[in-house]
């Protein structure tokens, strides 16, 4: 992870966002004290399928439709 000045940024903001756009994470001090965090953009499309291939690991059919303790009229 790169660190930068706050004051590099703005002489450079344009170079530093295609750096986080490439994958690059970058941090942004004022006075030695970290204020932000400028991170690669993403993929809610990726994200979203890595997490139902995560639920999926784990889920049971019927998981969320079966009833706890009682019938329900649907199932019969």
């Amino acid at each position: 992870m790169e660190t930068i000045n706050i004051s590099d940024l703005r002489s450079n903001l344009l170079m530093y966002l295609e750096k986080a756009n490439s994958g690059q994470q970058i941090s942004v001090t004022t006075n030695g004290r970290l204020i932000a965090t400028i991170t690669p953009p993403i993929s809610q499309k990726e994200l979203a399928k890595k997490q139902l291939q995560e639920l999926a690991k784990t889920a049971k059919i019927h998981d969320v439709t079966s009833p706890i303790d009682e019938p329900w009229d649907a199932l019969s």
